[in-house]
């Protein structure tokens, strides 16, 4: 397994673990942002543009949300 495999499996890993956890606090929501970022980099270096974009969006949502539930 080269370190670009392992860069992603860690990424995805991170965002179940997130996702997991969002409940209970609002940093796993901030945490889940910057795993699905990582994500898409990882979509991105790897040359599946699909999958980085898609990861890309799925940050600026969950980025969004954390934005809201720790501002109100």
């Amino acid at each position: 397994m080269d370190s670009l495999t392992l860069f992603g499996a860690a990424a995805v890993s991170i965002m179940l673990l997130c996702y997991a956890l969002e409940a209970r606090s609002p940093w796993f929501v901030l945490a889940f942002a910057g795993a699905c970022l990582a994500s898409s980099a990882y979509g991105f270096l790897q040359g599946a543009w699909p999958f980085g974009v898609v990861e890309a969006i799925w940050s600026a949502v969950a980025f969004r949300r954390w934005w809201l539930v720790s501002s109100g």
